[in-house]
């Protein structure tokens, strides 16, 4: 295997422990402080790395540069990985991971309309697979409290991804000009200072629940690891796979994520297997797989 192949297939195991974590912590710590914690935790770390690597504080980039980091910082981590969060607490991880098949058609979409980057036969194949494959294994578990909470989890998963992909592809020139480390920390830095300046106008009380995740050190053996497996190392994995492999190599890699998390839900979580579940995922993985190497 190749540097870059090592790298997307890390990036995959690692996000699949996360979200194993993020769903425990979820049963305790609401999505919004949830994902601040994970922010703050993931910017110590990346600014440690940048002071251990002697790297610069501040980048010679134009000011539409910035910008654009800016907005792929608000979209791609402070709006998209709440989301994220919300959609896990409603589906459990193993649904979740059905939903997280919507990346490499997301992917494809995106470049479309961001590009023009047409899309090819296969990769409406491959799409029309995804959607049919998160039908087919859309069915209300144990995991659902609420018949209500099964669709809105999956819109909430699906949006996230295209959110997400329009937050990387906007800024995927400056990844691969720039350190991923300096860039990185630049995106989580924005979005934490975002997610606190939309919620301190709201009163102390709302500003206090921002914060729960830092005060419930209960928790912390579980989001902690969280924050470190998922925001710092497995983000960090992921862009380096895009850096070394093509779009397509990487995203097959990356969807290895979705085999891990359905394989740790059940093993780790308890989640139950049905036939019905175990079809959609087969369907998804499939058709994500056809868009990616297409």
């Amino acid at each position: 295997m190749s540097v870059g192949d090592i790298c997307a297939v890390t990036s995959a195991l690692f996000w699949s422990v996360s979200v194993i974590l993020m769903r425990v912590s979820g049963l305790q710590v609401p999505p919004l402080p949830l994902t601040f914690f994970k922010i703050w935790v993931a910017v110590f770390l990346l600014m440690g790395t940048l002071l251990w690597e002697g790297s610069p504080w501040v980048l010679d980039l134009t000011g539409q540069d910035y910008l654009r980091l800016v907005i792929s910082a608000v979209l791609g981590i402070t709006l998209a990985d709440t989301m994220i969060a919300a959609a896990l607490n409603r589906l459990g991880a193993s649904l979740q991971a059905l939903a997280d098949c919507v990346y490499s058609p997301a992917i494809a979409l995106v470049g479309l309309l961001m590009f023009g980057e047409r899309l090819s036969v296969w990769e409406m194949i491959g799409g029309a697979l995804v959607v049919s494959g998160v039908f087919v294994g859309a069915a209300r578990t144990v995991e659902i409290k609420k018949p209500a909470d099964l669709w809105v989890g999956i819109l909430l998963a699906a949006a996230a991804h295209i959110i997400m992909a329009v937050g990387i592809l906007m800024v995927r020139d400056l990844f691969r000009e720039h350190s991923l480390i300096w860039v990185s920390a630049f995106r989580f830095v924005v979005a934490g200072v975002v997610m606190f300046l939309w919620v301190a106008p709201r009163g102390r009380k709302k500003l206090g629940q921002l914060f729960l995740g830092f005060r419930r050190r209960d928790t912390w053996k579980a989001m902690i690891p969280m924050s470190i497996l998922g925001p710092f190392l497995a983000t960090l994995f992921w862009v380096a796979g895009f850096k070394h492999l093509t779009a397509g190599r990487a995203a097959i890699f990356n969807q290895l994520s979705t085999v891990f998390i359905v394989l740790l839900a059940y093993l780790v979580l308890r989640e139950k297997f049905t036939m019905r579940k175990i079809a959609g995922i087969l369907l998804a993985v499939a058709g994500s797989l056809v868009v990616a190497i297409h």
